[in-house]
Protein backbone atom coordinates (compact mmCIF):
# COMPACT_ATOMS: atom_id res chain seq x y z
CA UNK A 1 0.00 0.00 0.00
CA UNK A 2 2.94 2.28 1.17
CA UNK A 3 4.51 1.81 -2.45
CA UNK A 4 1.42 2.43 -4.35
CA UNK A 5 1.32 6.00 -2.55
CA UNK A 6 4.79 6.73 -2.85
CA UNK A 7 4.59 5.82 -6.53
CA UNK A 8 1.30 8.47 -7.25
CA UNK A 9 3.60 11.01 -5.59
CA UNK A 10 6.20 10.64 -7.76
CA UNK A 11 3.64 10.69 -10.55
CA UNK A 12 2.36 13.97 -9.35
CA UNK A 13 5.87 15.53 -8.49
CA UNK A 14 6.89 14.66 -12.40
CA UNK A 15 3.68 16.76 -13.70
CA UNK A 16 4.23 19.40 -11.38
CA UNK A 17 1.03 18.94 -9.33
CA UNK A 18 2.13 17.92 -5.88
CA UNK A 19 1.23 21.37 -4.50
CA UNK A 20 -2.32 20.47 -5.28
CA UNK A 21 -2.66 16.63 -4.66
CA UNK A 22 -1.07 18.12 -1.44
CA UNK A 23 -3.84 20.32 -0.94
CA UNK A 24 -6.53 18.14 -2.00
CA UNK A 25 -4.95 15.70 1.12
CA UNK A 26 -5.18 18.34 3.43
CA UNK A 27 -8.93 19.20 2.46
CA UNK A 28 -10.27 15.51 2.71
CA UNK A 29 -8.79 14.92 5.95
CA UNK A 30 -9.55 17.93 7.74
CA UNK A 31 -13.14 17.39 6.50
CA UNK A 32 -12.77 14.17 7.77
CA UNK A 33 -11.56 15.04 11.28
CA UNK A 34 -14.30 17.66 11.89
CA UNK A 35 -17.07 15.48 10.67
CA UNK A 36 -16.25 13.06 13.11
CA UNK A 37 -15.70 15.84 16.08
CA UNK A 38 -19.22 16.83 15.25
CA UNK A 39 -20.50 13.45 14.86
CA UNK A 40 -18.82 12.90 18.58
CA UNK A 41 -20.37 15.84 20.40
CA UNK A 42 -23.66 15.52 19.07
CA UNK A 43 -23.62 12.10 20.59
CA UNK A 44 -22.09 13.11 23.49
CA UNK A 45 -24.58 15.80 23.92
CA UNK A 46 -27.36 12.81 23.34
CA UNK A 47 -26.19 10.97 25.97
CA UNK A 48 -26.24 13.62 28.23
CA UNK A 49 -29.47 14.76 27.90
CA UNK A 50 -30.53 11.14 28.24
CA UNK A 51 -28.80 10.77 31.48
CA UNK A 52 -30.30 13.99 32.96
CA UNK A 53 -33.38 12.92 31.89
CA UNK A 54 -33.02 9.43 33.82
CA UNK A 55 -31.95 11.04 36.97
CA UNK A 56 -34.21 13.59 36.83
CA UNK A 57 -36.76 10.80 36.49
CA UNK A 58 -35.54 8.41 39.46
CA UNK A 59 -35.29 11.82 41.36
CA UNK A 60 -39.26 12.55 41.06
CA UNK A 61 -39.62 8.41 41.85
CA UNK A 62 -37.98 8.85 44.97
CA UNK A 63 -39.56 11.60 46.74
CA UNK A 64 -42.37 11.27 48.99
CA UNK A 65 -45.53 12.54 47.57
CA UNK A 66 -45.91 15.94 48.67
CA UNK A 67 -49.73 15.53 49.93
CA UNK A 68 -51.27 12.45 51.75
CA UNK A 69 -54.12 10.76 49.39
CA UNK A 70 -57.47 11.91 49.64
CA UNK A 71 -59.41 8.63 50.69
CA UNK A 72 -58.33 5.79 51.88
CA UNK A 73 -59.34 2.88 49.36
CA UNK A 74 -57.78 -0.13 52.05
CA UNK A 75 -61.54 -0.40 53.83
Amino acid sequence: MGWILLVLLLIAAAFGVLGLVIKATIFVVLTIVMSTIILAYIAYAIVKRQAKKMSDELDRRLQPPSQPPTQDYRY
